[in-house]
């Protein structure tokens, strides 16, 4: 025990210590000295003793402390000081450099205003001289334009035609670099002496060049066996050859000059004809005398001029090209070769000659606008035309042609009209004929595998000649007009096969029912593969490109249309599709239930006392299932003859599917079986039922799972139908714990039993009769 003047010391240090609390919001000098009070002495009263140590190196610290201040205190003023200096310092440049400044603004603006007069005069000075030079410029073109004039005249003094040529080209080169001058005097000038002279050149030169053609027999408008271009007189041919050359590459070098003064003959812009350059010159003059020959015979109130012959005037320019190809290659291409002209002398020919062709079509074309036999027949006879320019003549598509012409708005919305016309009214002819629904190739087996009927041979030929029309139409958007033409017929088409396929639909098995399905497999197939075409890939990705521009269809159907996933023909061929299953699932449908009736007494089939397999001589069919096969064996004959073999494929699987569960769910899961009847029924099924379609497969059970399937379960020895059925009894039992009990399946799948479930197993195992005692 602790002495009492202990006791009293503790109390009177426990009521001493109070607790001190932070004040945050200030520097608590009282906090801290009690926390470090607490921290060396604590409740340890032993440690009292150590407190001279303690307050020795307080006393320490407090000392450092204080030379710390004190050298602070000392080093901040003379810091400050520097600073201070410093500012004086730059505040006194800073004054002596505006003074400076003051000093220089002062004198410029004093000198500015010395060298004002100065500027004045000097202004005058250099405008004068620059007025002088630009009147020495202009007197040097107008030297350098006379020096050319001179040199030409020279030359055509000394017949030297070929510099006098040449030094032209020159000067038409400086009349082009000069356009862009506001001297219009100058111009007119420089304009003037080149017309000028190019007149004088032009007439000699086309004078010379015409005698040269007309020593060659030039135009040849006889047929080419009776030609005789290119065969002057022996002696006199190398002459006649080497002026035709020179003439032709003089002509050549006016070409620039004859582009500055001609203007070339324009149609208007609504044909939207492409740009193209002018006729070299040689080639012109060597048209004259047809151009001469077309406008004589075509123009004005000749008795070549009708509107009803538009094949006049097409076939014979068509014959000109033809009679000159020849020469052109051999005596023309050469020059412009050797010239270093990169010009295709028989595509300018053909050129020059199209745009007669299109200058009259642009006149005759108002005048049998609303005619349609004489319009109908214009195109036809336009599009012969092209046809043959392109294919035999070599003509290019980036050049004009007649397919412009048609391009015009009331042009073209006029053609559509005419073509869907006679399209409908070619229609109506072909569904009306008495062949419509027979096979042109009935009688020749390799070509008759589609079956297809008149009318839709006829009706896809029509479509295709459409496509073969305006194919070679110059703008993407006015073949997307076509094309949904084609679309519209196709629909009008689907329309009127199905009004026809209605008042057939009571004799769903019959031979115009089936030429309709014929019919309609046949346009979606072909559909299909045009939809791989090069030519509508092209449109439909003219198509994407105006979708994408009016937001007319859905990011997915773009998405769709963009990656190539649907086709321009898709809308089309979905209908078709949705028609062709309609009418097959109908076949399929009356087949069945003629089926169903003929099955009636096969239902009744007592197959609880058939006798045993054992007990049989022979096996045989059932009696009352022949009428189901019979009318089963006549129906896919009949069906096999009529459709083609892709429809009847669909056909006779649908058929079997139907037929499988059928048998399945009203024969076998609603009768029971003795040993003999699921014999009965496995010998009527495997021997008799599955060979029926055979001839259209190589395994036809697999299309009958169910009834493939419960035969084997009714048909299995008695010891695997107990031990079968015990695996399934304990499956069950466990499906609880175990679900999906994989023993059940691997035993079923053992057996040959896939399609089943285990509950159908179960049934089925419960419709065999013949069990024995196990005494359970």
């Amino acid at each position: 025990m602790k002495s009492v003047a202990e006791k009293e010391d503790m109390a009177a240090i426990a009521v001493g210590k109070k607790e001190v609390t932070r004040d945050l919001d200030h520097c608590d000098i009282p906090y801290y000295v009690s926390e470090f009070v607490e921290r060396e002495v604590g409740n340890d009263y032993d440690s009292l003793r150590k407190l001279d140590n303690l307050i020795d190196k307080l006393s320490e610290n407090k000392k450092q402390l204080e030379e710390q201040v004190l050298t602070v205190s000392s080093e901040v003023p003379k810091r400050i000081q520097n600073a201070l200096k410093n500012a004086e310092d730059s505040k006194k440049s800073l004054s002596r450099l505006l003074e400076e400044e003051t000093l220089l603004s002062e004198s410029v603006s004093s000198h500015l205003e010395k060298a004002q007069l100065w500027m004045e005069e000097l202004h005058v000075l250099i405008s004068q001289v620059e007025e002088i030079e630009r009147h020495l410029a202009y007197l040097k073109w107008i030297s350098r334009i006379e020096e050319l004039s001179d040199s030409i005249q020279q030359y055509l003094m000394t017949n030297n035609v070929p510099e006098a040529a040449s030094t032209l080209a020159f000067m038409a080169e400086l009349d082009i670099k000069l356009q862009k001058s506001s001297c219009s005097h100058l111009l007119a000038f420089m304009r003037s002496t080149v017309k000028f002279w190019h007149k004088i050149l032009k007439d000699k030169l086309s004078s010379d060049f015409e005698e040269v053609l007309t020593q060659l027999c030039w135009p040849f408008v006889g047929p080419p066996q009776s030609q005789a271009f290119g065969l002057p007189a022996p002696a006199s041919a190398p002459d006649v050859y080497n002026n035709l050359e020179m003439l032709f590459c003089q002509l050549l070098k006016l070409q620039t000059s004859d582009e500055l003064l001609t203007k070339p003959k324009q149609l208007p812009e609504k044909y939207s004809l492409p740009p193209s350059p002018p006729i070299i010159l040689p080639i012109q003059i060597m048209l004259n005398p047809l151009q001469k020959r077309f406008k004589y015979h075509f123009t004005g109130n000749k008795q070549t001029n009708v509107l009803n012959k538009p094949e006049w005037y097409l076939t014979q320019v068509l014959m000109w090209i033809g009679n000159h190809a020849k020469f052109l290659d051999d005596k023309i291409q050469p020059i412009l070769d050797k010239a270093g002209s990169s010009v295709n002398a028989g595509l300018e020919f053909s050129r020059a000659l199209v745009m007669l062709i299109l200058e009259k079509l642009a006149a005759d074309i108002p005048c049998l606008l609303y005619d349609d036999t004489l319009f109908c027949h214009l195109v036809d006879e336009v599009l012969l035309f092209e046809r043959e320019l392109y294919s035999v003549h070599g003509y290019l598509s980036s050049l004009p042609s007649c397919m412009h012409i048609l391009s015009e708005e009331s042009c073209f919305q006029r053609w559509l009209t005419v073509e869907k016309k006679f399209a409908l009214q070619k229609m109506d002819s072909m569904l009306s004929s008495e062949a419509a629904w027979v096979s042109q190739y009935k009688d020749i087996t390799d070509v008759d595998e589609m079956k297809v009927p008149d009318c839709a041979e006829t009706f896809m030929t029509l479509l295709l000649v459409i496509t073969d029309r305006y194919k070679n139409l110059p703008t993407a958007s006015r073949k997307l007009q076509f094309l949904g033409l084609q679309k519209e017929l196709v629909d009008d088409f689907r329309i009127r096969l199905t009004q026809v396929m209605k008042e057939e639909t009571r004799a769903s098995l019959g031979f115009r029912y089936c030429a309709i399905l014929n019919a309609v497999n046949y346009i979606a197939t072909v559909l299909a593969d045009w939809a791989d075409n090069v030519f509508f890939l092209q449109l439909q990705q003219a198509e994407l490109e105006v979708h994408v521009e009016s937001n007319a269809v859905s990011k997915l159907q773009l998405g769709q249309l963009a990656s190539m996933e649907s086709s321009v023909f898709d809308e089309m061929i979905n209908l078709l599709e949705r028609l062709k299953h309609d009418m097959l699932t109908r076949q399929v449908d009356h087949v069945f239930r003629e089926v169903k009736d003929a099955a009636k007494l096969y239902k009744k089939e007592r197959w609880l006392s058939l006798p045993s397999q054992a007990e049989q001589a022979v096996m045989s069919l059932s009696s009352t299932a022949c009428p189901m096969l019979l009318t089963l064996r006549d129906r896919l004959l009949q069906l096999e003859q009529q459709l083609c073999h892709s429809l009847f494929k669909i056909f006779w699987q649908m058929l079997a599917e139907k037929v499988d569960i059928y048998i399945y769910q009203e024969i076998i899961m609603a009768n029971h079986f003795n040993e003999g009847g699921a014999a009965q029924l496995q010998f009527d099924m495997s021997r008799n039922l599955f060979p029926l379609f055979s001839h259209y497969c190589k395994r036809p059970e697999n299309y009958f799972k169910h009834i493939k399937e419960a035969c084997i379960i009714l048909n299995l020895n008695v010891g695997s139908a107990l031990l079968l059925k015990d695996v399934l009894q304990s499956a069950a039992d466990n499906e609880t714990f175990k679900p999906n009990q994989p023993s059940a399946t691997a035993a079923l799948n053992e057996l040959g039993v896939y399609k089943l479930a285990q509950q159908d197993v179960e049934i089925l195992l419960n419709l065999r009769a013949s069990w024995p005692n196990t005494g359970k």
